[in-house]
C-alpha cells in the first residue's frame, strides 16, 4: 500500500497537479488573510485556467506557451463580460468565439490544450460577470492567476530541472518492460498470440506519446543544456529505449513453427523464455528505482540466464549431433544474440542511472537531432484550410459551439442554479470522438453523484471550516491527479472539492448537491447526443487516413532501408526519421481501432479488416527491423539486381495500396509478374550461395552457418512479399465496403 502510494506521489501526474493547486491555494490563503478573498480566488481561477497548456516541452517554448495562455484565457473573460449586456451583439459575438477558441486545435496539442482552457474561461466567466471598469480588473487578476502559475512552473523546473524528464523515463522503461515480457509471452505454447500483438500494440501507442514528450523535453531542450552532462545522459537512455524496442521487433519469428521443431526438446525454448522473461523484470526493477530516485544497483546482469541458455544450445547440440542440430542450433544461436544485444542495451541504462557514466557526446548530432521533433509554427493558412466539413476539427468546432449555446439557453429558460456548469459540464466531456464522449459522460455522472453522496456524509458531521479548508485543498489535488489516470475518481474529487468549498460559503449544501447533479446530467446528456446526431465523427471515415499514413511510412522505412542497403556507409537522420515515422503512424492507426471499437455496432463497418490492416503492417515493421538490423550488423556485400528486384515488387504493392486508399488510378506496371518475383528469389539465394561457396577464407561450419543466415534473410524478404500483398488485398476490400 505504502508502496503504491509512493508511486503515485511520485508520478507526472501528481507533479503536475501540486504545481496547480499550489498556484491556485497560496494567492486564496494570503489574500483572504488580507480580506480579499475575491482577489484570491479570481486569481486562483487564472492559474486553473492556464495550467492544461503546461505540457512537455523545451524551456522556451513553455515560457511563451503559458504566456500565450494567460493572455487568452484572460482575454476571452473579458470579451465575454463587455458584450454580455447587449443581448443583439453577444449572443452572435458569443457563437463566434466559442468556435474562434475551438479551431485554435488544428495547431496541435499545446493549441489545443489553450483551445480547452479558453472555453473554460468561457463557460466559468458566467459565474462572475462585471461591467466598466471592474471587467478589466477581473480579467487582469486572471492574467495574474496565469503568470503566477507560471512562476510555480519554473520554480519546480528549477529546483528540479530533470525530475519530469526522469519520471517519464521511469515510465518509458516500464512499457518497454511490459513490451519485451509480451514478447515473452508468444514463447508458450498455449498462446493467445493475436491478443498478444494485439496487446502490444497497446503498449506500442503509449510509448509512441512517451517518446514524443521525451523529444520535446531532451531534444528541444540541446541548445540550453548542451554544457550538461544530465541532458545527454537522460537523451541516451532515451535513444536505447527506441532501440531496445526496434531490437524486440527484429526477433520476428514463426512461433508455431519452432515449437513443431523443438517439439521433443520443449526445455530450450522454456530455458529462452526465462531470459525473455528476466530482460523484462530488470528493466521494470530498474524503472521502480528511477521512481524512487536512488541510484541503482545492478544485482544481477543476466549472466546466468545467458549461461543457461548457451548450455541448452550445447545440450541440444551434443543430444541430436551437429549434423542433424544445424539448422537448430543456428536459429538458437540468433536468439542468444538478440538476447545479448538487448543485455547490452540494458546495461548502457543501468550505467547511467548508476552515475558510472559522467559525460559523453553524442558525436555533434544536435542539429540533426532536431528534426526528429514536430515543426511548430502556426501560419493562417492552417486555419483556413481547416475551415470546411471534410476536417473533423471543424465538424467538432462547430458541433461544440451549437451544443454549448443550446446549454446556455437551457440553462436561461429552465430553472437552473447555475448555467455555467452546465457549459463547464459540456466542455470536459465533449470530445471529437463518439466513444470517448459516451465513456467521459458516464463517469462524469458517476463522479458527480458519487461526490456529491461522499462529501454531503462529511459537510454532515464535519462544519469545521479549517478542516473542510484542508479537505478541499486534498480533494483539488486528487481530483487534478486523478483527470489523465481514472476521469471517473477524478469527477468524483472534483464534486467533492465543489462541495467542501460551498460547505464554507454556504449552509445548504444539499440545495448545491442536486442542483450540480442535475446540471451535470444536462450538460452530459447534450454532449452525448450532440455527438451523435451533429456532424458525428465516426471512425470507420478517419480510419482509411491512418491506415495510408501507416503503408506510407513503411513504405518509406522500406525504401531507407534498401537506400542503405545499396549506398552503404553511416546510417543517414533521413533512415531514423523514417524509422520514428513507421512507429508513430502504427500507434496512430492502433488508437484509431480502440476509438473504433468503443463505437455502436452499426458504425464497425470495417472493423475485422482494420484488425487485419493493423497487424499485417505491424507485422510488416516487424520484418522492415529484422531486415535493417541484419543489414547494419552484418558485412553485406553489393546489393544484387534480384534484392533490388524484390525491393521494387514490395513498393510497388505497398504504392497500390496507398493509391487505392487516396482514389487514384492505378497503372498497371506489366514489369513484375508473380512468377518472375519467385525467379527472382530463387536467383538471390543462388548468388549469396555461389558467394559464400567461393569464399576460401571459411571453414565448413562458418560456410553453413552463413548460408542458413542468408536463407534466413530471403525468408524474411519473401514474409514482407507476401505481406504487401495482403496488405493490397485487404485495402481493397476496405474501400470496396467503405467507397466514400
Amino acid at each position: 500500500m505504502l508502496d503504491r502510494i509512493s508511486k503515485f506521489t511520485n508520478s507526472t501526474s501528481f507533479l503536475n497537479a501540486s504545481k496547480v493547486t499550489i498556484a491556485s491555494v497560496v494567492p486564496v490563503l494570503i489574500l483572504n488573510f488580507l480580506g480579499h478573498f475575491e482577489i484570491g480566488f479570481t486569481i486562483a481561477l487564472g492559474a486553473f485556467y492556464t495550467y492544461p497548456s503546461d505540457i512537455p516541452s523545451s524551456l522556451s517554448h513553455k515560457i511563451k506557451g503559458l504566456i500565450v495562455a494567460s493572455f487568452i484565457v484572460s482575454g476571452v473573460n473579458l470579451l465575454v463580460n463587455l458584450a454580455y449586456p447587449y443581448p443583439f451583439i453577444f449572443y452572435p459575438f458569443l457563437g463566434f468565439l466559442l468556435f474562434l477558441c475551438s479551431m485554435i486545435s488544428v495547431y496541435g496539442q499545446r493549441a489545443t490544450l489553450v483551445s480547452f482552457s479558453a472555453l473554460l474561461s468561457i463557460s466559468l466567466s458566467f459565474g462572475h460577470l462585471h461591467e466598466g471598469w471592474e471587467a478589466f480588473e477581473y480579467s487582469g487578476f486572471i492574467f495574474v492567476g496565469g503568470i503566477l502559475y507560471l512562476i510555480v512552473s519554473l520554480v519546480f523546473h528549477f529546483v528540479q530541472p530533470y525530475k519530469y524528464v526522469e519520471l517519464q523515463i521511469a515510465e518509458g522503461i516500464k512499457l518497454t518492460a511490459k513490451y519485451l515480457k509480451l514478447r515473452g509471452d508468444l514463447w508458450s505454447p498455449e498462446a493467445n498470440r493475436q491478443a498478444i500483438i494485439e496487446k502490444q500494440l497497446a503498449v506500442q501507442v503509449d510509448l509512441n506519446l512517451i517518446h514524443e514528450d521525451l523529444r520535446k523535453m531532451l531534444i528541444g531542450n540541446q541548445n540550453a543544456s548542451a554544457t550538461t552532462s544530465q541532458n545527454r545522459k537522460m537523451l541516451l537512455v532515451f535513444i536505447t529505449l527506441v532501440e531496445i524496442q526496434e531490437l524486440a521487433l527484429y526477433t520476428s519469428f514463426d512461433h508455431s513453427k519452432l515449437h513443431e521443431k523443438f517439439a521433443k526438446h520443449p526445455d530450450v525454448l522454456r530455458t529462452y523464455q526465462n531470459v525473455a522473461y528476466k530482460l523484462a523484470s530488470t528493466l521494470k526493477k530498474l524503472s521502480k528505482n528511477v521512481h524512487h530516485i536512488a541510484v541503482y544497483v545492478d544485482k544481477n546482469d543476466l549472466k546466468n540466464e545467458l549461461d543457461a541458455l548457451e548450455f541448452a544450445i550445447f545440450d541440444y547440440e551434443k543430444t541430436l549431433g551437429k549434423e542433424e542440430a544445424a539448422e537448430g542450433v543456428l536459429m538458437l544461436t540468433n536468439m542468444l544474440k538478440y538476447a545479448k544485444n538487448q543485455v547490452g542495451k540494458i546495461k548502457i541504462i543501468q550505467r547511467a542511472f548508476s552515475l558510472a557514466m559522467q559525460s559523453f557526446k553524442l558525436k555533434d548530432k544536435d542539429k540533426e537531432l532536431e528534426k526528429f521533433l514536430t515543426p511548430q509554427y502556426y501560419p493562417l493558412r492552417t486555419l483556413t484550410e481547416n475551415l470546411s466539413l471534410s476536417s473533423s476539427i471543424f465538424r467538432h468546432s462547430l458541433r461544440l459551439t451549437i451544443t454549448i449555446l443550446i446549454g446556455f439557453f437551457i440553462g436561461q429558460l429552465l430553472p437552473f442554479q447555475n448555467v455555467y456548469w452546465i457549459l463547464l459540464t459540456i466542455v470536459v466531456i465533449m470530445r471529437p470522438g463518439y466513444g470517448l464522449t459516451k465513456e467521459r459522460s458516464y463517469n462524469r455522472i458517476f463522479g458527480t453523484i458519487l461526490g456529491g453522496l461522499l462529501a454531503f456524509g462529511i459537510v454532515s458531521f464535519i462544519q469545521n471550516h479549517v478542516a473542510l479548508s484542508i479537505l478541499s485543498i486534498v480533494c483539488m489535488l486528487l481530483g487534478i491527479s486523478f483527470t489523465q489516470i481514472n476521469y471517473k475518481i477524478s469527477a468524483t474529487f472534483v464534486t467533492m472539492y465543489v462541495v467542501f468549498i460551498y460547505g464554507i460559503l454556504t449552509p445548504n449544501v444539499v440545495e448545491v448537491i442536486q442542483f450540480r447533479v442535475l446540471d451535470t446530467l444536462a450538460g452530459a446528456t447534450l454532449a452525448f447526443i450532440a455527438n451523435q446526431f451533429l456532424w458525428p465523427a465516426w471512425e470507420f471515415i478517419n480510419t482509411p487516413i491512418h491506415i495510408e499514413n501507416t503503408i506510407r511510412a513503411n513504405r518509406n522505412y522500406l525504401k531507407e532501408i534498401a537506400d542503405f542497403y545499396n549506398k552503404k556507409g553511416e546510417i543517414p537522420t533521413s533512415y531514423r526519421l523514417a524509422r520514428k515515422n513507421a512507429f508513430v503512424e502504427i500507434g496512430n492507426l492502433m488508437t484509431s481501432f480502440q476509438r473504433m471499437m468503443q463505437e455502436p455496432k452499426s458504425k464497425q463497418k470495417t472493423m475485422p479488416l482494420v484488425n487485419k490492416l493493423v497487424v499485417l503492417n505491424h507485422s510488416i515493421l516487424s520484418a522492415l527491423a529484422s531486415l535493417s538490423t541484419y543489414i547494419q550488423s552484418h558485412q553485406t556485400t553489393s546489393a544484387s539486381e534480384s534484392f533490388n528486384y524484390i525491393i521494387k515488387t514490395i513498393l510497388s504493392n505497398l504504392d497500390h495500396s496507398i493509391s487505392i486508399l487516396r482514389n487514384e488510378a492505378i497503372i498497371t506496371d506489366t514489369f513484375f509478374d508473380k512468377e518472375d518475383v519467385t525467379l527472382q528469389f530463387e536467383e538471390l539465394k543462388r548468388v549469396n550461395f555461389k558467394r559464400l561457396a567461393a569464399d576460401d577464407e571459411l571453414d565448413k561450419e562458418t560456410r553453413q552457418a552463413k548460408m542458413q543466415e542468408a536463407q534466413m534473410v530471403i525468408e524474411q524478404l519473401i514474409w514482407m512479399s507476401n505481406l504487401a500483398e495482403k496488405i493490397l488485398k485487404i485495402t481493397k476490400e476496405i474501400k470496396a465496403t467503405n467507397p466514400d
